[in-house]
């Protein structure tokens, strides 16, 4: 999914889930060098990235690091991976602010929460290629949508054929 205009990128960040606890850990140590410039951590909110949750840190990250007019590659996690649903539409809004700073934020998820951002452009990747799609022919909408006007159908049909 990418958002946002294309224009050439001030700042940038590319930021994998599973590779945000090494970089907390790396910054905490470089932090721990005298210097005369302020702590790397500041740009973090000023709060131990392994204080908090795995979503707050990324939330944390996000809204402390990413300062717009950039480019912003959140990578095959599915940055919505530690977050709530609500947490979800935090980072939403996250984007949101991001988008209006003239930024362009490439996303790979299979959250329908995070593929309704409007005018989102969506992307399948399958055995055939690379295939533009909207969001309501998304896998992840369709089976989300299914699933919520009626789960005790599905739930039934899961676990009758789970037995067999």
């Amino acid at each position: 999914m990418t958002l946002g205009k294309k224009a050439y990128a001030k700042d940038g960040f590319f930021l994998r889930a599973e590779s945000l606890y090494n970089a907390a850990t790396y910054i905490e140590e470089l932090d721990e060098i005298p210097a005369s410039s302020p702590p790397i951590l500041t740009g973090y909110g000023g709060v131990s990235l392994h204080s908090q949750s795995h979503g707050e840190s990324f939330l944390a990250a996000v809204h402390n690091r990413f300062g717009g007019h950039g480019l912003y590659i959140l990578d095959v996690d599915e940055p919505e991976a530690a977050l709530s649903p609500m947490r979800q539409l935090s980072l939403m809004a996250e984007i949101h602010r991001l988008v209006q700073n003239d930024s362009q934020l490439l996303i790979a998820t299979h959250s329908p929460i995070l593929m309704a951002f409007p005018d989102a452009d969506i992307y399948l990747l399958t055995d055939d290629g690379i295939q533009k799609t909207t969001y309501e022919q998304t896998e992840h909408y369709l089976l989300t949508k299914r699933f919520l006007e009626n789960p005790n159908k599905i739930l039934r049909h899961l676990f009758e054929n789970n037995n067999e």
